[in-house]
């Protein structure tokens, strides 16, 4: 009967685009432990390994924003419905590679249309009713990356024990069967469509607009930054578990599942119980990157005991940062602009991705630990942005829409 009232309690909208989210993150959760090994059967170096990661963050740079844009104007389900579809054709070319241009094709495939996350971030803020819901709705999603965590690697671990190149053809398969989902079930939310809006397909002009957004200026930066820190971290993360703990594929896996355990933990029950109740999310987006920069101090310490104590801050702070951080831009950003502004986070977040598993490989290849130092010091930097630097700390951002910013920011 509780589970029936729960369920009511979210309504049908957000258990469609939760299940939509869950079934991407699925695929990602399979993947992530089991692509290092996957792709050093190729005989290539960790290097490459990283440069794999940066493509797909740069044609994610070059199409967040787009589809963002382009879903303020046509609406949110068929954005969705392509992105899904691209995710899917992008895992089979991987699956089905001979040679490493064919990883990287897919990967590029992938990227192309890489706005499943902000597109959906956007699609649940439509139907908040004010900043308290819209932060809780935006949990909802990061409780279920946390979901897709926990499943994602068990089933990666398994299904590489039969082959390493198995767990691609399931993602793929998730992907298209999500797609189909999207198609019958998904409806559409964004009742501020503009049929007018020009959706423009310079790469750069994100960043322009970005530039002109003078009320998130701090915002982007430390956006950037917190991509940076993240995006160094899963680039080498399982080959630093297995050159310095010994651990394998499945061993990887089951660390994955733990931390997606306490995401779900953390963004279900502490997130309204401890975090919103105990402190203001003026605050929270502030002071969690300096306790987000303490977990990779403590990862970077090649010891076992003080891994796990890092991973743990890791996981509570970066969960929390990631919704408060989204919800306060798509606050500011306002109902007719959201899907852009959360475009132009995911393309910043992109271009954060680019660079970050570059320089962590170059780092990796001198010493293991210094990635997780580099990330470090990017959230500290981070921090002092935003405590020192933040234009004007706004407390609620119900009526701070960027309504009198110049239309030709956006």
């Amino acid at each position: 009967m509780n589970f029936k009232k729960n369920i009511q309690k979210i309504g049908p909208r957000k258990i469609i685009i939760l299940l939509t989210v869950l079934v991407d993150v699925l695929g990602i959760g399979i993947v992530i432990p089991i692509l290092p090994f996957y792709v050093e059967s190729f005989g290539v170096s960790p290097f490459v390994l990283t440069l794999l990661f940066a493509v797909f963050s740069l044609f994610s740079f070059i199409s967040a924003p787009m589809l963002g844009a382009l879903s303020d104007k046509i609406g949110r389900r068929p954005v969705l419905i392509i992105s899904i579809a691209s995710t899917a054709l992008g895992w089979f070319v991987f699956a089905w590679a001979q040679s490493v241009w064919m990883l990287f094709l897919g990967r590029i495939i992938d990227g192309m249309a890489a706005g499943n996350l902000p597109v959906a971030e956007s699609y649940l803020v439509d139907i908040a009713k004010d900043d308290k819901e819209r932060t809780k709705n935006l949990g909802l999603v990061g409780a279920v990356f946390g979901a897709g965590f926990v499943v994602g690697p068990a089933i990666g671990a398994a299904l590489s024990t039969f082959s390493n190149v198995l767990p691609f053809y399931v993602v793929g398969t998730l992907a298209f069967l999500n797609m189909i989902g999207a198609i019958i079930f998904l409806p559409e939310t964004n009742a501020n469509k503009n049929k007018n809006k020009k959706v423009s397909i310079n790469p750069l002009r994100p960043i322009w607009n970005a530039i002109k957004i003078k009320k998130l200026h701090s915002r982007f930066m430390a956006w950037f930054l917190y991509g940076v820190a993240i995006a160094g971290m899963q680039a080498v993360f399982a080959l630093y578990l297995m050159d310095e703990f010994g651990l394998n594929a499945q061993s990887t896996g089951i660390i994955f599942t733990v931390m997606g355990i306490m995401m779900i933990l953390n963004q279900t029950v502490l997130l309204n119980k401890f975090w919103l109740k105990k402190f203001k999310e003026s605050d929270l987006e502030i002071w969690l990157f300096l306790l987000f920069a303490l977990g990779f101090c403590f990862i970077g310490t090649p010891i076992l005991g003080a891994l796990f104590i890092g991973l743990l801050i890791n996981v509570l702070a970066r969960s929390v940062l990631r919704v408060v951080v989204s919800s306060r831009v798509a606050g500011i950003a306002g109902a007719e602009k959201r899907g852009e502004i959360m475009g132009i986070m995911a393309s910043i977040l992109a271009l954060s991705n680019i660079g970050g598993p570059v320089i962590a490989g170059i780092l990796y290849q001198v010493k293991s630990s210094l990635p997780f130092w580099m990330s470090a010091f990017s959230l500290a930097l981070a921090f002092v942005i935003m405590k020192y630097c933040c234009n004007g700390k706004i407390e609620s951002t119900e009526n701070v829409a960027i309504a009198n910013e110049p239309k030709e920011a956006l």
